[in-house]
């Protein structure tokens, strides 16, 4: 059953030898800059009582979490923790399923299994890939910890909670991977799971605290990493990984190479007449994973709104913290500081949707299937333009659920409906270029470089961290300007500027267009 798992985890290595190394890099460096920064930031015991005190306001505890010590190592935990947490599970979905269903999807698997290879050594070299990349981030942010300075202990629970992080959300996309036909569904359900542990933490945060411990998300952080560690917790992550991971094993047995459990319902012989065009076929590959999407933005954009009405009771006396947080969200008040910096932070989320729906061009052209389409009266700019339709209006369309759940719930509390929908909706529209820019970038990908297209992820990874932690950092301007994000204006918290905007949509527009010139000229499929 085992037969090859080593030759498949030397050859996964070998395929991912830069992605991971990036990750891996990426990962183990964030902790301990960031410890650094803050030794910097806060070099008295009285920085440290002031700042703690301001970090109690519930809607940071929603944002990040709880803190639960007074040190660098605890305000450390709790800046970079959340960020940490989610990257790492994002990196060991991505890799645990690009290595088992998209090798079936494309067929190359079904090649390997002509071979000596036993049924349950590719998702076994999948996993001991994944998760020895999850241990030796955990290792390095560590080791990282505790040359800066702090407490040993605290710095391996921190490294010990990452790991076993990715190690649970390896577990879970080794089961998702089972489920359905198609890597892009396998990854949006894991994906979903992964989004609803950091909803559920941070209402159980702010509410009923037994929440947060239904939440993976709420276990990492209540190992309580230089706060006096729950070694314990630990436990809870092992148990599920275990469960997750015999899942799938199990799932492996009752399915065929290349089928999923939850098969795709067989379609009528005949097409409706609304699905006699390429918009109307681009929009049945698109309406899942648009879908549920939506119930995601409406759900996160209630919850964040929730919390932005406690912000304005916070009263900080440390001046570096109010500064850090108003150039994120502008400066015309600290809840709009904070709602222009939770709409930034959904913008970039809902740009992980903009470059799934242009990446699919790329996944249906190396599926094969654009050849029969292509066959037909359709060319190439019009199949390329039905996928485009939806990467473009289905962004706006989140964004735009995003920003009217969070006005109405946000202005239900301060009895402000109507404004604060009208406001909110700005703020989440305005997002909508810097969104566009990364489609423009997959889309010049697939047309001029298509064994590239995946590096489009890795401008949102480092758009996000430039963003997120750039201000902290102290990075340059210039350094901060290459993402889209850091030109969005920061609404509400301050006036609206069009000229970056329309700079970026030019952008966007530029970066299309070379793609689908590229497109239309290049070989197809690419090899």
């Amino acid at each position: 059953m085992m037969t090859g798992t080593g030759a498949l985890a030397r050859l996964a290595l070998r395929l991912d030898r830069v992605r991971l190394t990036v990750w891996v890099l990426g990962l183990a460096v964030m902790p301990m800059g960031t410890a650094a920064n803050y030794q910097k930031l806060y070099p008295t015991e009285a920085d440290l009582q002031a700042v703690s005190g301001v970090l109690s306001n519930p809607s940071l505890v929603a944002l990040s979490g709880p803190l639960f010590g007074v040190s660098i190592g605890a305000l450390t935990a709790w800046k970079i923790g959340i960020t940490e947490f989610i990257l790492i599970g994002l990196m060991s979905v991505l890799t645990v399923i690009r290595h088992t269903r998209t090798e079936e999807e494309t067929g190359r698997l079904e090649l390997l299994r002509a071979t000596v290879i036993g049924r349950y050594a590719p998702l076994t070299a999948a996993l001991l890939v994944t998760v020895a990349a999850d241990v030796v981030i955990g290792l390095l942010a560590a080791l990282g910890l505790i040359g800066v300075g702090l407490d040993p202990a605290g710095a391996l629970a921190f490294g010990l909670a990452t790991t076993l992080f990715g190690v649970l959300f390896a577990a879970v996309a080794a089961a998702t991977a089972q489920l359905t036909q198609g890597a892009r569904a396998a990854t949006g359900i894991a994906g979903a799971v992964l989004g609803g542990t950091y909803l559920l933490r941070a209402v159980g945060d702010t509410g009923p605290t037994a929440l947060s411990w239904l939440s993976p998300t709420g276990w990492a952080l209540h190992m309580r990493p230089f706060a006096g560690e729950r070694w314990w917790v630990a436990l809870l992550f092992v148990a599920f990984a275990v469960l997750f991971g015999l899942i799938g094993y199990t799932l492996v047995d009752r399915r065929d190479v290349g089928a999923g459990l939850l098969a795709d319902r067989p379609g009528p012989a005949q097409a409706a007449p609304a699905l006699r065009s390429s918009l109307a076929l681009a929009w049945r590959l698109h309406r899942g994973l648009l879908i549920g999407w939506v119930v995601a933005l409406a759900a996160s954009g209630a919850v964040m709104g929730g919390a932005a009405s406690g912000i304005g009771n916070l009263q900080s006396p440390n001046q570096q913290l109010t500064d850090i947080l108003t150039r994120m969200g502008g400066r015309a008040g600290l809840t709009d500081a904070f709602l222009g910096a939770i709409y930034g932070i959904i913008g970039q989320l809902v740009a992980a949707y903009t470059i799934q729906a242009t990446l699919r061009l790329r996944q249906e052209e190396s599926s094969g299937r654009v050849e029969a389409l292509l066959a037909t009266r359709v060319g190439r700019l019009r199949w390329a333009g039905s996928h485009l339709t939806f990467a473009v209006a289905g962004t706006a369309l989140l964004l735009a659920v995003a920003g009217v759940a969070g006005g109405i719930v946000y202005g239900a509390q301060v009895h402000d409906v109507g404004g604060q929908t009208a406001r909110l909706l700005g703020a989440a529209l305005v997002q909508l270029p810097a969104a566009l820019v990364l489609a423009g970038l997959g889309t010049a990908l697939i047309g001029l470089a298509p064994r590239l297209s995946t590096l489009t992820w890795a401008a949102l990874i480092v758009s996000v961290l430039l963003v997120e932690l750039g201000a902290l950092f102290g990075l340059n301007q210039y350094v901060l300007d290459v993402t889209p994000f850091a030109h969005v204006p920061k609404l509400p918290g301050a006036a609206f500027t069009a000229a970056p905007v329309v700079w970026l949509t030019v952008v966007a527009l530029a970066l299309g267009a070379a793609g689908l010139a590229g497109l239309r000229r290049r070989d197809m499929p690419a090899t």
